[in-house]
Parts: structure tokens; sequence; C-alpha cells
């Protein structure tokens, strides 16, 4: 059974194994409801959502949080300390200013006062984020911006809906990122080809992965970029610079139980480049594929963890 929809910005499908009484109208309106809650709280293209609700807060103000926006927060946090600011959720005045977020594409990139300015109203480290009950302080022009994490999130917070109808095998995709529970009619896992990109070298085999109760996501400078002075300027920025990464990353997977952990693995792992990320996945055993931009073309460079899974 098969099921598909619109949300987010981007298209997602379903493949399941049906139940009794679990028609694709259930599983459709199961997946669908739990990605448009994400975006009621966590998009900041939703005049009404609670992200932009704490973005134009006051200085000293606190935000109540529904509890997917504190695990997200949570989660976030953490993959801020681990990257060292490579990775940092309080970056949504740079996002509009580089002509990514809700305000819309720029001409031209950002003069560096306007970068300067844009990075001092940032800093994850500005932060105080409560747990019991769960609550974000807001230090005064502080814009959050959770495009690196959220989708991951949506994805494991619809899978959990459907598991808990009941449904056991399933494929989720949404915008390329997916998640896998239990097997194919047949047996067969839930097998996936990894987003091909032009400029692979020629005859190198398809990377193809079982997701059983794993997620992949995947993220790459070829899905949204600016193109200025014949360079391509990629929608992922460094929050340390305040400019587009510029570490030759082409696109990166990454393999987790928890989509959201694979979103924010991507994100931080473009950002920080192939050196520094593999050095990074091999001290927190994370299965991840680069493709790095070479001299001699697109080159593949995988983490211990990655290439144990394809040894298996």
């Amino acid at each position: 059974m098969e099921a598909s929809g619109l949300a987010m910005g981007v298209t997602w499908t379903l493949k399941a194994v049906t139940l009794p009484g679990l028609g694709p109208e259930v599983l459709a309106r199961t997946v669908q409801g739990r990605l448009d809650a994400v975006v009621r709280e966590m998009s900041p293209w939703e005049p009404t959502s609670h992200i932009s609700a704490f973005n134009r807060a006051p200085a000293g103000a606190w935000l109540d949080l529904p509890e997917g926006f504190a695990q997200v927060m949570a989660c976030a946090l953490e993959m801020a300390r681990l990257g060292r600011g490579a990775f940092d959720p309080t970056i949504g005045a740079l996002t509009d200013l580089w002509g990514f977020g809700p305000a819309g594409p720029v001409a031209a990139p950002p003069t560096p006062e306007r970068i300067e300015a844009a990075l001092a109203r940032a800093g994850w480290a500005r932060l105080a984020f409560e747990v019991k009950p769960p609550r974000l302080r807001q230090p005064g022009g502080l814009e959050l911006d959770l495009s690196g994490i959220a989708k991951g999130f949506a994805v494991d917070l619809a899978a959990r809906a459907l598991l808990a109808l009941g449904v056991r095998h399933f494929l989720l995709e949404v915008g390329g990122e997916l998640r896998g529970e239990g097997l194919k009619p047949g047996g067969l896992p839930w097998w996936v080809e990894l987003e091909r990109l032009e400029g692979e070298v020629d005859g190198q085999s398809p990377v193809v992965l079982a997701l059983c109760g794993l997620s992949v996501a995947t993220s790459g400078d070829y899905r949204r970029y600016m193109i200025h002075e014949g360079r391509r300027l990629a929608h992922t920025l460094d929050p340390r610079t305040g400019r587009p990464s510029e570490r030759g990353v082409a696109c990166v997977s990454v393999l987790h139980a928890e989509a959201m952990v694979a979103d924010a693995w991507c994100t931080l792992l473009s950002v920080v480049g192939a050196e520094e990320g593999l050095a990074l996945c091999a001290a927190h055993n994370v299965p991840a594929r680069f493709l790095v931009q070479t001299k001699k073309g697109l080159e593949e460079r995988l983490s211990p963890a990655f290439q144990a899974l394809l040894e298996d």
C-alpha cells in the first residue's frame, strides 16, 4: 500500500504493509497530520508558529515549548556542543540575510558589515533552555532556525504515529530523508539507494542500504544555493563565519536510528568538511558517506562505521 502528500515544502511518500481496517486514507492522514504539526511549531514561514513567536519575543521573555519542540532543541543544543558551534540553531537572521529564509531570495551576498551584525545576534550559548517544564529564554534579537534538524524530527514523529497504529513494516520518505521499519512483503528488507550526483565516477556501483529500524538523511549543495559571479554558494551556512561553507562537500549521507539525529549530523558534517567530519564520525561512531569536490571530480570518503555497514 502506498500514500503520498505535500508538507514542509517537499513531497512525502509512504510504502507500508497493509493491516485490516487501515486503508491508505487513514495512513495518509496520520503522516500528514504529524508533518503539519511540526510546521505549526517549528516553521519560521508560519507567522503563528511557536518558533515565530520566539523570534518576535522581547529580551528576557520565556517561551513554553511543546514536547516535540523541546526534543528538537535538546538535540540541537547537544549537536552545537559536539560541533563547537559548527551546528547552531540560532542563525535565523543569517539565513534570512543570505536569502535562504522566509524573507526570500537576495540578488547578491550580504556585505561583511551586515554579516557581522547578524552574527552578533546569533549564538547557541546565549540560549537558556530548561527541560522541566520545557521552556526557552529569548536573550534579545535572537532568531531560531531549525531547518537543519526539524525535517528529520518530522520523519521520526510520523514513524512513531504509524507504529502506534500497529503498522510495523513501512518505508517513509520526506524530502529525501528516509526511515524504514520491519520488512517488505516477502521478507526482504527495505533497500534504498543513496542519491547519485552528476560528476560521480563512471562505473561506480550505487550505494544500497537496508533500512531496518534505521533512518538515512542526505544533505548537499546541489539542492539550494545562490549563483554569484559564477560561483555556487550553498545554503549550508557556517555559523562560525556567517558565510556559506566552502569545505568542498557536495553531498553527505548519515545513518542513525533517529532521522532527527541523522539530519543534524548531515548539517554539521556539511559545514566542517570531510577531514574534520571524518574525525568527528570516528569519535562518535557515526556512519557517514561524503562526496567531496576535488580537482579530479567527486571523490567518495567513508567513515569507519559506514564502511563497516557495507562489509556486513
